[in-house]
């Protein structure tokens, strides 16, 4: 309940309005129950007809008027403000995950993350749009109500006392329940989703493996397991309602039996007296009733809440960009690494002590065995995770003295699965260069050899794929990344083993373009294949995360035992 109230306090204003609006409720319930008193006592008792008292019924009319227009202004009023605590939720935990070093985003199941996002944000509505309002109205409105009737009779004020804490007392006990049950139902939830997406996009592989029943059965069983948790807090929901309003009207009852003693037994209290507290007293009960179905609501979005700021409050060093404007230069800028680290935790993998130069228009490739730490170097110098210790300059100065729009704006970065969105071809190509022209896009379609795929669609570059280019072979889809960076015209261009698992010809159509863009750009390239190591100006070898050389092959080839290994071994697999 705690995060739910700091959130709470950032609402000041609207919680002000609901407390006033609280208060005209209550003055108007009794102002309500005056005049239906008067006139009932003035019709039946005094022998008054309707015109004689139109005016009051008017005021009445009024009164009723004016109570549900108060009702429903504190219920938009809490929904205007659910809303933006939703909002705001949202956009922190896109900010907590779009500022997540890559190593910390990829952990986890990307469907439970969206599941908090959506179903654990949701959840968090009915404390804002039902609870607090209620909460303002019940102590605004059974304060007045008390206080009148105490002016009325204060007998069955005190009885109104003894009785209303009885109320609060088994929301307290029913509430520790409900929160218990809720935060089950939120993890069992979110475990769900995450399960759920992960089986959705392996389908194929689960299928190839003769593995869909297991995993069907798996998630079976989870649907059933959330189902019967969402039973047990519907459970502890309707147990709420009838104990609550048991003692609503066990606590009337007594109030009208005692009026109805001194009323015809003692003749101790008038009819005005006694019928104006009978009307008042099921508001006051009803009140504090509404409070606990409220409060069992609110109860709900603690264990929502609680996964929301579990991960709002995970620990992440996000990179942190400066203000400083990237210079503008004719050529690529240089791009100097000094003593720089990078580790993946404690006992992760660490890259040590790395030292380098790129020089403008270089062609560079990164090469070493599985695990040494090229992708982790590539994304240090793509801007995406920062060292830890040493430094990263370009132009001279600190990568993270720049602003991030300037510096990404500078760089393409085309891994061995672009990702392609669902939209039409041109739209994933114009990624590159928002509001780019229909020419420019088929030009840069054109460079990338897109052109036979595109000729081969009925609507060419208007064909719409599916998300992850679900309908593009894998050699199409770097050929859509390198059409999104001849669109975007880069400085520098990052390929991370672009090549892997393609045909040759599909493989010789990628090199022609990285080529054609390298006359342009500064390449650095995490490459198995021994031509295009052979072609780089600069090979940079690494190996357990340490840099072992760098020069280019013939002097690697001379100097470097590994490296030595690693081109016999490619010149065995090319023989076969």
């Amino acid at each position: 309940m705690d995060e739910l109230k700091a959130i709470a306090k950032q609402y000041r204003g609207t919680k002000f309005l609901l407390t006033i609006m609280a208060i005209m409720t209550g003055l108007v319930v009794v102002g309500q129950a005056y005049y239906i008193v008067s006139i009932v006592d003035a019709v039946f008792l005094k022998g008054k007809t309707i015109v004689d008292v139109s005016l009051q019924l008017w005021i009445l009319l009024g009164l009723f008027v004016a109570r549900a227009l108060l009702t429903f202004v504190s219920g938009r009023v809490g929904v205007k403000m659910a809303t933006k605590v939703k909002i705001d939720l949202r956009e922190k935990l896109v900010h907590q995950y779009a500022n997540s070093p890559l190593q910390t985003f990829i952990q986890g199941q990307s469907g439970e993350k969206v599941g908090v996002m959506l179903d654990a944000v949701d959840e968090v509505d009915s404390y804002f749009s039902r609870y607090i309002p209620q909460v303002n109205q019940t102590m605004m409105v059974s304060l007045i109500v008390v206080v009148a009737v105490f002016f009325a009779h204060v007998p069955s004020g005190l009885i109104m006392l003894v009785t209303a804490p009885f109320i609060p007392l088994f929301m307290a006990l029913i509430g520790m329940k409900t929160k218990e049950k809720s935060e089950e139902q939120v993890n069992q939830l979110t475990a769900f989703s995450g399960r759920f997406l992960d089986q959705l996009q392996g389908l194929v592989t689960l299928k190839l493996y003769g593995r869909s029943h297991q995993h069907k059965q798996r998630l079976k069983k989870q649907s059933n397991d959330f189902r019967d948790q969402t039973m047990e807090v519907l459970k502890t929901a309707f147990l709420s309602s009838l104990t609550l309003e048991f003692i609503s009207m066990l606590s009337i009852g007594i109030i009208a039996l005692e009026l109805g003693l001194r009323l015809v037994v003692f003749d101790s209290i008038s009819f005005f007296t006694a019928f104006f507290i009978l009307i008042l007293a099921p508001e006051f009960y009803v009140s504090l009733k509404d409070l606990g179905s409220a409060f069992h609501t609110g109860r709900q979005s603690l264990g929502a809440s609680k996964k929301i700021m579990e991960e709002l409050n995970k620990s992440v060093q996000s990179v942190a960009w400066g203000e400083e404007k990237l210079p503008q230069q004719k050529e690529p800028p240089t791009i100097d690494i000094h003593e720089a680290e990078f580790s993946y935790g404690e006992e992760g993998f660490t890259l040590r002590k790395i030292n380098l130069h790129f020089s403008p228009y270089e062609t560079v490739a990164i090469v070493g065995p599985s695990g040494s730490g090229k992708s982790t170097l590539l994304h240090m110098i793509a801007g995406l995770i920062e060292p830890h210790h040493g430094r990263l300059e370009v132009a001279g100065n600190s990568l993270y003295s720049y602003k991030e729009q300037d510096w990404f704006e500078q760089i393409s970065y085309i891994s061995q699965e672009p990702f392609l969105f669902s939209g039409s071809l041109a739209e994933n190509i114009a990624i590159g260069r928002p509001n780019s022209s229909s020419e420019d896009i088929r030009v840069a379609a054109q460079q990338s050899g897109l052109t036979d795929l595109i000729e081969s669609l009925e609507d060419g570059l208007d064909t719409q794929i599916g998300e992850g280019g679900q309908a593009l072979s894998g050699g199409e889809k770097q050929r859509v990344a390198l059409a999104r960076a001849f669109l975007k015209k880069p400085s520098i261009i990052l390929f991370d083993e672009p090549t892997v698992g393609l045909d040759l010809r599909t493989e010789r159509i990628l090199q022609e373009s990285i080529k054609e863009l390298s006359e342009k750009s500064t390449v650095i390239t995490v490459a198995h294949r021994l031509h295009t190591i052979k072609d780089a100006d600069k090979i940079v070898f690494l190996k357990e995360g340490t840099l072992i050389a760098t020069g280019d092959h013939d002097e690697l080839l001379e100097k470097v035992k590994d490296y030595q290994e690693m081109v016999r071994i490619q010149q065995g697999v090319m023989e076969q």
